[in-house]
């Protein structure tokens, strides 16, 4: 205002001029609670643009060329293989499939012939290579023969399989296969392989039908590794995005040690789960990172992933700087040093007072949580909607660890149950690469078919064996008998015989990530 408008109003008097400062009053009240929602609001997109894959659960992928530090302490260990690992070095072999004599014909010295002396000695070297790859040609004749007495035609009966004038035999449709549905490479990038490597495109028609045999005889795998699932004391849950036919999907996976079993839906909830017919008949501890579909079942324990905990729990320390945050996260972490300590030794159970101590110090930590943030609304505030308003992620991250203490701690107190969910996590990876590399599958059977193959190949691997050796010896059971074998229990991963590992090369000699 210009000192004459002032001048104006205080000439008329007490009124004019209460009445101009309360006016600014509440213009000065307006601002302060605009600068504060706009502060709010500053503060939640900063937050956005901090948040990485470290810190909250994003994919890897999402931190774009930004490299985030690794969660886990440094060992002081070298980064080679450490002290008593196996390791994988190429060895020499007694018996070699060629050898080659490089001989001495004359004196490098005096050039004297020495093709006559007797050798005194050789230094062996051996290279390991493929031979020439070409596809080889089986061609069956059955005979024909007329009976001299009655006159008879009897015909030859050809092998079991054996149906076309020209086929391709179960060892390529296995490497076809395993190509496409375990290593995710797509139709063509297939085809254009064989080409390459034959001479011989394994065209996309040849290798859907593949696939359809594949997906036919697997039928009976997933029934078992559900049986075999349910009777575990303690299973990996978790779930990732998949496209099937440009339209979103989920990936579920439920899984142990030694069995992975795989399942594909529109959805990522309870119908999904229903659908899977594992969790609502479960009874055991269902590992998971706090879904609210998984508290659905009721008729198992849960236990939540403390990884996860560990990564909002770093971006509330590094972003907020709250002392209650750094404080969960140090206890996190004693408690699973305490675990690991007490594996070691073969303990089968923390101490009473060690477990005591840190129930204490659990309910100390989050009563200083509550301390440091009192419940206040998101911003913005939603507009023409009843009922409780939006808290924040650290207000919830709080009450999430508050709400499920026993669900957080528990693998203090079964040693069975992982700190984390890493397994499952672990599990689907293929699936997200999968989702990458061609974008998911272009049909629901294609995908019902991706997620049964990768449960039967996985589960192949976590037994030490040759997933691709393993599909073969499959296939060629399913091959002489025309369709899945009958007596399938012999063909699970589990019940291999020994001396059939051997005949197929099964033994992977690899130690599988799950």
């Amino acid at each position: 205002m210009k000192r004459e408008d002032i001048q104006a109003i205080y000439d008329k008097g007490l009124d004019a001029v209460v009445a101009l400062v309360a006016a600014f009053e509440q213009i000065f009240q307006q601002q302060a609670l605009q600068i504060a929602a706009l502060t709010e609001r500053v503060k939640q997109l900063k937050s956005q643009i901090k948040t990485n894959s470290r810190g909250n659960s994003k994919p890897p992928s999402s931190d774009g060329l930004k490299r985030t530090k690794s969660l886990r302490k440094k060992t002081g260990k070298k980064s080679s293989a450490q002290k008593g690992h196996p390791g994988h070095t190429l060895e020499m072999v007694d018996h070699p499939d060629k050898v080659e004599l490089h001989r001495v014909t004359r004196c490098r010295c005096c050039g004297a012939s020495l093709t006559g002396k007797p050798s005194e000695s050789v230094e062996r070297r051996q290279v390991v290579d493929t031979p020439p790859l070409k596809l080889e040609t089986t061609e069956h004749r059955a005979e024909q023969k007329t009976c001299h007495i009655c006159g008879a035609v009897n015909k030859a009966d050809f092998p079991d399989g054996v149906n076309q004038p020209a086929q391709y035999g179960p060892r390529i449709k296995a490497l076809a296969s395993y190509m496409n549905q375990y290593q995710l490479i797509p139709y063509d990038r297939v085809e254009e392989f064989f080409k390459d490597l034959f001479g011989q495109p394994f065209s996309e028609g040849s290798l859907f039908t593949a696939n359809q045999v594949l997906y036919e005889s697997l039928a009976g795998f997933e029934q078992e590794t559900k049986r075999r699932i349910l009777s575990e004391p303690v299973i990996n849950c978790d779930e990732t995005g998949a496209r099937v036919e440009g339209k979103n999907h989920w990936l579920h996976v439920a899984s142990k040690p030694e069995l992975t079993f795989y399942g594909i839906h529109q959805k990522r909830g309870s119908d999904a789960m229903d659908e899977m017919a594992i969790l609502p008949f479960y009874s055991g501890i269902a590992k998971h990172d706090c879904l609210y579909a998984y508290f659905k079942y009721k008729g198992c324990n849960h236990s939540l992933c403390n990884a996860h905990h560990l990564r909002e729990l770093t971006w509330v320390i590094e972003n907020l700087n709250q002392v209650w945050a750094q404080q969960m996260y140090d206890l996190l972490l004693d408690a699973k040093a305490a675990v690991d300590e007490a594996k070691e030794n073969s303990k089968t159970s923390l101490e009473l007072e060690q477990l005591t101590g840190f129930l204490s110090r659990y309910s100390s930590v989050i009563a200083l949580g509550y301390e440091e943030n009192p419940f206040f609304e998101a911003w913005p505030p939603p507009k023409g909607k009843r009922g409780k308003p939006k808290k924040t992620k650290l207000r919830n991250l709080l009450e999430r660890l508050d709400k499920y203490q026993t669900e957080t701690l528990n693998f203090m107190f079964d040693f069975r149950i992982p700190m984390d969910n890493n397994l499952a996590e672990r599990c689907l990876r293929p699936g997200a690469l999968g989702r990458k590399s061609y974008y998911g599958t272009h049909s629901e059977w294609s995908g019902r078919l991706l997620a049964s193959s990768m449960s039967v190949l996985q589960t192949a691997e976590k037994h030490n064996l040759n997933s691709l050796a393993y599909l073969r010896y499959y296939l060629d059971a399913c091959a002489r008998s025309g369709g899945p074998p009958p007596d399938l229990e012999r063909f699970l991963p589990w019940n291999i015989p020994a001396e059939i590992i051997r005949e197929y090369g099964m033994r992977s000699g690899r130690e599988h990530p799950g």
